[in-house]
């Protein structure tokens, strides 16, 4: 489990389940398993409770801004 967080502000964001050893391209929504922040979405772009912009809503997934967060935790083997 990965903890996602802002990269300006540090704040907790969400609890990711990833899954091989890639990098953090992607969040699939249905592999978030707890939300620790007010994320806002507007207009398709996904906002730190800062205002920093995280990632953009694609769907099922949110395309992440590589320079935008920070993570902490262990990458799941496939």
């Amino acid at each position: 489990m990965l903890i996602i967080r802002c990269g300006a502000c540090k704040s907790k964001l969400w609890r990711y389940d990833k899954i091989g050893q890639g990098e953090v391209l992607r969040c699939h929504k249905d592999r978030i398993n707890k939300v620790y922040s007010d994320v806002i979405i507007e207009n398709g772009k996904v906002k730190c409770c800062c205002g920093k912009e995280i990632g953009i809503d694609k769907g099922t997934f949110i395309k992440m801004d590589p320079k935008a967060f920070v993570y902490s935790g262990t990458k799941r083997n496939a």
